[in-house]
């Protein structure tokens, strides 16, 4: 809980600085490289995680990977995080800054779950289709789970719209056994 609380304290801070210099999308895109880059690697995680590892080494390996690839904003943001032992927080970073500059965007995060990888030209109807629903513009986020045999899972926010065929049959199995 207390990481989650520190990660948006400093994913403010970064979000506030983005802000101010019109640079949200650039920053985010910075952030999201730094968090994958980091975090895909169990060796690289393990040593930026590292308590025992001196900041000094640390920096120095991030200066090699980033330092040409990242504005000198996120750099430093990036070297301030080090040194305040909190590199294991940059992925959670990462995220909470997408929620504050999507929100602050007007784009809504949708969770699409599917049982086959969606084709792009359905991907981009679902896309229309909920832009329409909300009146907001939304980016979609795919998932493929075969366990619900067929149709979609939508997740936005705290809503859930199931049109999957196992939803369909337990939804069914609900009314027959309330009939009862």
């Amino acid at each position: 809980m207390l990481n989650l609380q520190l990660a948006r304290k400093y994913a403010m801070a970064i979000f506030e600085i983005a802000q101010d210099e019109d640079k949200l999308v650039p920053y985010g895109e910075e952030l999201q490289l730094v968090s994958q880059v980091t975090f895909s690697h169990m060796e690289l995680r393990g040593f930026l995680t590292n308590p025992q590892i001196q900041p000094k080494a640390k920096k120095e390996l991030l200066t090699k990977l980033f330092q040409d690839e990242l504005s000198k904003t996120v750099f430093n943001f990036l070297m301030l995080l080090v040194d305040k032992r909190r590199a294991a927080l940059i992925e959670a970073i990462e995220h909470e800054y997408a929620m504050l500059s999507n929100k602050a965007r007007g784009i809504v995060l949708a969770d699409v779950t599917s049982a086959f990888p969606m084709t792009e030209p359905l991907s981009l109807k679902l896309k229309a289709r909920l832009e329409e629903l909300t009146e907001k513009s939304i980016q979609l986020r795919m998932h493929v789970d075969e366990k619900i045999i067929g149709g979609v899972i939508v997740k936005m926010g705290d809503k859930r719209i199931d049109g999957s065929v196992v939803g369909r049959m337990q939804s069914l199995k609900e009314q027959l056994l309330a009939n009862k």
